[in-house]
């Protein structure tokens, strides 16, 4: 690249010089050519005898006017090349001044304003994808990198879980650009332009963290030159894996016959899901063995990464489900106090509130909302105790006073569930949920973890917003790669996935370090 201290300056290329050689040679050599034609000219007859009179005898004046002329004409035909050759060239160099002066290409100066900058909605698209790419380049590197700690063991994969945490924490200071951007600030479009550009260079430096470690974490791992450590490593995790999926079906069953149907629909599909991307990985197994039994280490490699990045989706699948039944519980016992609180903090406001006003609509509100909860609760019908945890909570935050800990505990558990939901999902179908979703999420999670009481409700609500979003992105995108034209089975799960790439899903799987 050029320097900015000589960006601006002319370029007096090599072309040009040799051009301005060229027209001196050129008009030179037609000087001497033009100064050589008398000579070249001269009578080349034989020599003629002469008298001595003629010696004597003076020389005619017509014929000394005659050589004048001659000699005159001579002179003044090179000179009028040269001058006309000198023209040209100072013509040539004039054009050539004004048009380095003019000209707003690289090697030029502009006089004028300077080159606009790119269009607001140009940046935006380029500040989503690489949220985006940056995202889905974090979430492969940790799903890799699960399976190098399995074999190496934690110290040796420490220095590539840093890496990732530094470039999570690059990632996560983008998002939160991108959260105030959204929500209009800054409003001046030179500092919108200037927020955009420093999303972008935060997705940067947090792909440049990854790869920086990439190249050490290829060599740990060593797949091409040792690949039956990690293959046996993901064999025996798929093994454990196809018994749990058993378990998580039996599970999620049990939960649909204690529970309403909305308080399980978060991980309805799971174990139907996580099959699919066993089968996927089964296939990618298979041919990771074929190829290094036939001396083929780089096919064989790129066939494991996709196994392993299909294994590790069918666990969060898995998990997910026997994480719902826990926190079900958790709030099924955790209501009855829940309520019990609320209505100790309603009575506290009560006393101090007046009879109009805004604080005694809010009273009304959440007396009516409490009342709905407790008949839900009696009425003896399947109901999702966790939406009713979240609405006893929202029910009283505005009007809390912190005189009991039940609501911090309640708001805390609905909180921790609907992000882990939603980071579930996004992980899962990462290749199709845009950047809208993943904006919340990284939202919901920052105030999650900074555990403050006052900021668990508005996670919790930005987590079932993301889950929202990303369940609409995936329907949106439909399935572009079914098995009826001629994909292998759980290749559209594994696009939808991230774990291959949705333009080629031939071409190698994603996994530690950008792509």
């Amino acid at each position: 690249m050029t320097s900015s201290r000589y960006r601006g300056r002319p370029r007096r290329t090599r072309p040009h010089i040799w051009v301005r050689v060229v027209h001196a040679v050129l008009g030179g050599a037609a000087g001497i050519v033009w100064l050589m034609l008398p000579g070249m000219t001269t009578s080349a007859d034989a020599p003629v005898a002469i008298t001595r009179e003629e010696q004597l005898a003076p020389p005619a004046t017509t014929t000394a006017q005659e050589d004048d002329g001659t000699s005159a004409v001579d002179l003044v035909l090179p000179v009028a090349v040269l001058a006309t050759v000198g023209a040209l060239a100072a013509y040539g160099h004039v054009r050539r001044v004004r048009r380095a002066r003019t000209r707003t290409t690289p090697g030029g100066t502009t006089t004028g304003a300077p080159p606009a900058p790119p269009p607001l909605t140009d940046l935006d698209a380029q500040a989503r994808s690489a949220l985006v790419e940056a995202d889905d380049c974090v979430r492969a590197s940790r799903e890799e990198l699960s399976f190098a700690e399995a074999r190496c063991g934690p110290e040796a994969v420490a220095p590539f879980v840093r890496a990732v945490l530094e470039a999570d924490g690059e990632l996560s200071a983008a998002f939160r650009m991108r959260r105030r951007y959204d929500e209009g600030h800054p409003e001046e479009e030179a500092a919108r332009l200037h927020a955009l550009a420093g999303m972008v260079g935060r997705c940067r430096e947090a792909g440049r963290r990854l790869e920086l470690a990439a190249p050490a974490f290829r060599r740990l791992r060593d797949l091409e030159g040792n690949l039956t450590p990690a293959l046996e490593t993901a064999e025996a995790r798929f093994r454990d894996l196809a018994g749990r999926t058993a378990a998580a079906e039996a599970t999620l069953a049990d939960l649909a016959t204690r529970y309403s149907p909305a308080a399980t629909a978060s991980v309805t599909g799971y174990p139907e899901q996580a099959k699919d991307r066993l089968v996927f990985a089964t296939t990618h197994l298979n041919h990771a063995r074929q190829a290094a039994d036939s001396g083929r280490p780089e096919e064989a490699a790129r066939h494991l990464r996709a196994a392993e990045g299909a294994v590790a989706q069918a666990t969060t699948f898995v998990e997910a489900v026997h994480e719902l039944a826990a926190w079900l519980r958790q709030a099924a016992d955790m209501v009855p106090a829940a309520l019990t609180g609320a209505e100790a903090e309603l009575s506290a406001s009560r006393t101090a509130a007046r009879a109009e006003g805004e604080p005694y609509a809010r009273l009304l509100h959440a007396d009516a909302e409490l009342a709905a909860v407790r008949q839900e609760l009696t009425s003896g019908r399947p109901h999702d105790p966790l939406n009713a945890l979240r609405r006893i909570v929202h029910a009283t935050v505005p009007l809390a006073t912190g005189r009991t800990g039940v609501l911090p505990a309640a708001a805390l558990l609905t909180a921790q569930a609907a992000v882990a939901a939603a980071d579930d999902f996004i992980a899962t179908h990462r290749g199709t949920v845009g950047v809208t979703a993943r904006t919340g999420l990284a939202e919901a999670g920052r105030l999650l973890a900074a555990g403050s009481p006052a900021d668990l409700p508005r996670a919790d609500a930005l987590g079932l917003e993301a889950r929202e979003r990303a369940e609409l992105d995936v329907r949106l995108h439909g399935n572009p790669y079914p098995e009826a034209a001629g994909h292998e089975r759980g290749t559209s799960g594994a696009v939808s996935g991230g774990i291959l790439p949705g333009v080629a899903p031939d071409e190698s799987p994603a996994g530690f370090g950008c792509p």
